[in-house]
């Protein structure tokens, strides 16, 4: 596995976003199959992973605790606050967006404790709470670092004027957005922005919630509780002018030799040495698949193809309904 970097860290060109081996896309797997998953992407070379507070609502910085604490010093470690899982009082856990410097003090010692480790290497602001000034909250983040308990600051879904007013108040890490070929927004401002500062740039959902996998996805049988089922590009009617897209897309990834997965992957990797792609996945031959991108090239003419191909102009629908857009501080295409 080639190695990208991350201020001081060295990591894997491909990380593992594991997300949902506890969230988002349906009821998680077994303990036992989430286990397998983690360790072969660390035998693998993979020595970035990435998780949240808010991933099955504690339940997957549980699970990275329990199978990676005995190869800790392997990896680096990623996770975010700023967005949890709170109990109003009715038993019945919602998410909640809370920026407050208290909020993020209480959730750092809460994952240090389900993480089972001393220090969180890569500790990502989930969402900006615009509630509270970006400055305070990263204020409280970087006291953190000064505590010891976590090693570098990062934010999610951030625009650059964002991200520039934080890293005045304490060196920025990394941004993580999202990012692939359907999902173009990074390449407005922010991507920029990170480069003139020395930040990394990890991309999530880098082959687009498994649009860009070889399968097509029926989005009539998506689990009631797949969060797709609220975006509106997965939608019956923008859906279906979206696999139009496939058979001209499924042709490139033939012509490069490789899955379709793999090309939205290379795609990624191929668009800056500053870029790393955090795929997640349930499954070890999904999993194998998606870090044997890391070894293709692509060709100039190749990469034309498939940026010309997908694009903000030729995929129908927004990436989120209008309440997650109002939640998130990027630029978007007009």
């Amino acid at each position: 596995m080639k190695n990208r970097q991350i201020a001081q860290f060295k990591v894997s060109a491909i990380g593992l976003g594991c997300m949902n081996l506890s969230h988002a896309y349906g009821p998680p797997i077994s303990d036992e199959q989430a286990e397998r998953v983690l360790l072969t992407a660390l035998d693998q070379g993979v020595t970035l992973f990435d998780t949240a507070a808010l991933y099955g609502f504690g339940a997957n910085e549980t699970l990275l605790g329990k199978v990676l604490k005995p190869h800790r010093q392997k990896f680096t470690l990623a996770s975010k606050c700023g967005m949890q899982g709170v109990d109003p009082g009715d038993g019945k856990v919602v998410r909640v967006i809370d920026g407050r410097p208290a909020t993020l003090r209480q959730t750092c010692e809460d994952a240090l404790r389900r993480l089972q480790t001393d220090v969180i290497d890569l500790y990502y602001l989930h969402r900006w709470d615009k509630q509270v000034p970006i400055e305070d909250s990263v204020g409280a983040l970087s006291d953190l670092v000064r505590q010891g308990k976590i090693q570098t600051l990062g934010l999610s879904e951030v625009s650059a004027t964002t991200l520039r007013k934080a890293h005045a108040v304490h060196p920025i890490a990394a941004v993580q957005t999202e990012y692939s070929l359907w999902t173009r927004n990074p390449e407005i401002a922010v991507l920029q922005a990170c480069r003139e500062l020395g930040v990394a740039f990890v991309a999530f959902s880098p082959v687009a919630r498994g649009f860009l996998c070889g399968q097509a996805l029926d989005v009539a049988n998506l689990d009631a509780k797949d969060i797709r089922r609220n975006m509106p590009r997965f939608s019956p009617e923008h859906h279906r002018a979206n696999m139009k897209l496939l058979p001209a897309y499924h042709a490139l990834a033939q012509e490069a030799d490789c899955s379709p997965s793999q090309l939205a992957l290379a795609w990624l990797l191929h668009k800056g040495e500053d870029i790393i792609p955090i795929p997640g996945t349930t499954s070890v031959a999904h999993l194998l698949d998606d870090l044997a991108a890391g070894e293709l090239r692509l060709s100039a003419e190749l990469m034309a193809k498939a940026e010309a191909l997908i694009n903000q102009n030729t995929v129908s629908g927004n990436r989120y309904n209008d309440q997650s857009n109002r939640e998130v501080d990027t630029e978007v295409f007009a």
